[in-house]
Parts: C-alpha cells; structure tokens; sequence
C-alpha cells in the first residue's frame, strides 16, 4: 500500500518547522548559556531544561498548526507536554541545589587548612577534589623540604663565614704575623670560599631545575667515555680520602643525553660515595646495557641505608647522618636531588637500593638503537 501523499506532505512540513523551531530556541538557549556562563551552575540546568521543553513544545506547535490534533486530544497533548516540563523543572532545581551545594561544600573545604578531600561528591567534583589533596600534600611536602633547605644552608654557610671572619679579622688586626700562619689562614680562606662557591652554583643548578628551566643539548654519546671522564674528575678526591676507584665499563652503550649535564649526575653520585666510603675501601662505576636500558651505577661500602631512609636519599637537603658518618667536607645535602632532576629531564630514572658492604645508585636511561 503507498503512502497517502497528503500524509507525507504533512509529516514533511511538520519535521521543518519542528527542525526551524528547535534550532531556533537551541541557537537562544546557546547564547543564554554563554551570557550567564560566569552564573551559577543551577542557573545553567534550569536554561538547559527550559531549552529541552521549548523545542519539545515547538514540535507540539507544528503539528497543532496542521490541525493534526485538534480539539480533546490537543489539549490532552498539551496537558503532557505541561506536566512533564514541570517534572523535568523540578527534578533540575532539585539536582541543581544539590551540584551548588556539594560545590560549596568543596569551596569550603579548600578555605579551610589543611586541606582534606571531602567524601560524597558528585564523581567529578569528587575526583577535583582528591586532586586537590593530593596537590596540598605534594605543595606542603615541598615546602617542608624547602624549610629544611633553608636550615642546612644557613647552618653551611653560617660556620664558614664565622671562621673566615675570624681569621680575617686576625689578619687584619696583626694578631697572625708569622709567615706559616698568615699562610694557612690565606689557604684556608681560599678554600671556603670555593666551597661557598660550589654551594651556590648547586643551589642554582637545583632552582633551576625545580622551576623547569633546565636547558639540555641532547647528542649521542657513549657511556663508557662518560664513566671516563667522571672517573679522571674524582680520581684527586678519592686518593686524597684512600678510596680506590674501579670501573666496569661496556665498550659500547650509547645513549642520548646532554654530555655534560649527564656527567654532573654521575659525578655527583661518585663524590657522595667516595665521601662515605671509609678508607682502604673501594667504590665501582659500572657502565652497561640491562633490560634493553642503558644502565650507569655506582657502588659504594658506606655500610648501607636504613630501609626507612632509602625512600629519602634524594629529597632536598637529605644528608642520611643517621645511616652514614658525615663528614668535614659533606655538602649542602644538593648533589642528590640534583642528580635526579638531571636524570628525570632525560627521560631516565634513578635509585638506590643496598648491596653488599654499602649501597648501589642506579642510572637507567633509554637505549639509543644501533
């Protein structure tokens, strides 16, 4: 049986006003949304459901001007039509109230130190919300460990200035007047002083670093020539502290990496294991592929770290004085933290675990082919 062509004709012209009227309400309803966009989410629900039953009696309109429905049904239709948008009006103010108020309860929480992620949200506000924990937790991690920072340095820097005043003011005052002495002093100054220096480029290495301004030059480079060359730099303060160096170094391991950047990382674990490698005793760099990674370690007899500290070792200003014994020439607690952000921005990972007589640090790094 075909279709009545008055009938198609019909279903044909109620579709395009019902299309004409709905994008006409849906292009009003986008432009209130965008209005009152800074407003309240309840505001936005309630324009949402007026828009869905606008274009719901936009189509009730077509078929009412085709005189389709007409008299007991019309009014039927429009009584459900009715009902129903206050229904959904309602169920929006309802659910509207809710959003408004868990997004309150959220505010609230966040105003109100320290922070701690309130429980029964609504999936979204719960997952912002736990975001925010986490980055309170994170924020105030860092700012204990700038505090600590703060403290370590003032310490290190507080003791040398003292002592260098002191001697300076000998000097001046004439109360050193013998040539061996006035000698000392002079060498000892010079010394402080560089390690003053190397505290300062450490802590501007590091802020660097923290504040993403790190800058690499990437180039192909074998890790052999690197363990080479980090060995000839440590080599003075190992023999001065009686700690042998070995290397076990593969003649090819080619990575990709900032040659000297990378170099820096190794030469800060080998100097913070000679530090606390006792006498007679050796420390050993090793240069390898594991696991299809390139992998750099250093292994040191500093005795091992406790587990609980093992977690720490690379936190700002950590030293480890409860694992290890330190020393007159312990650093700023820097090198560590440095070496890992060094390593992290060529896209590597490092880590301790204890082996043996001491501990083992462990550089892994991707593996350039061929």
């Amino acid at each position: 049986m075909s279709p009545n062509p008055a009938m198609v004709s019909d279903l044909s012209m109620i579709v395009a006003v019902t299309a004409g009227l709905g994008l006409l309400v849906g292009v009003l309803g986008v432009s209130v949304m965008w209005w009152l966009r800074a407003r309240s989410i309840g505001v936005m629900l309630a324009v949402v459901m007026v828009v869905a039953i606008a274009a719901t009696l936009a189509g009730v309109v077509a078929i009412t001007l085709k005189m389709i429905i007409a008299g007991p049904v019309k009014d039927i239709v429009l009584s459900v039509v009715a009902v129903g948008g206050l229904v959904g009006l309602g169920v929006a103010f309802v659910l509207a109230r809710r959003v408004v108020g868990e997004s309150r309860r959220l505010v609230a929480a966040v105003r109100d130190l320290p922070f701690t992620a309130p429980k029964g949200l609504p999936s979204e506000l719960q997952t912002i919300a736990n975001t925010l924990e986490e980055a309170y937790e994170r924020e105030r991690a860092l700012e204990g460990a700038r505090r600590e920072l703060v403290a370590w340095v003032s310490h290190d820097l507080r003791t040398p200035l003292a002592g260098m005043r002191a001697m300076a003011e000998a000097l001046e005052d004439g109360v050193v007047s013998d040539s061996v002495t006035v000698a000392r002093y002079h060498h000892q100054i010079k010394l402080e002083v560089e390690r003053l220096s190397a505290m300062v480029d450490d802590l501007f290495e590091l802020s660097r670093i923290h504040a993403g301004a790190l800058r690499l030059s990437p180039v192909r480079i074998g890790l052999a020539d690197l363990v080479a060359d980090t060995l000839a730099g440590a080599e003075p303060l190992a023999r001065a502290k009686g700690v042998r160096l070995t290397v076990e170094a593969a003649e090819a391991v080619p990575v990709r990496a900032d040659a000297n950047a990378l170099s820096r990382a190794l030469g800060n674990l080998v100097v913070n294991a000679i530090r606390h490698t006792p006498s007679d005793r050796t420390v050993v760099l090793r240069a390898a592929v594991d696991s299809g990674m390139a992998c750099l370690s250093v292994s040191d007899c500093c005795g091992g770290i406790p587990d609980e500290d093992l977690n720490r070792v690379f936190e700002v200003a950590f030293r480890g004085e409860a694992a290890r014994t330190p020393t007159k020439d312990g650093g700023a607690g820097l090198g560590l933290a440095i070496a890992q952000g060094i390593v992290e921005a060529h896209d590597g990972v490092i880590g301790v675990v204890n082996d043996g007589p001491g501990c083992r640090f462990e550089i892994r790094l991707p593996l350039v082919p061929g």
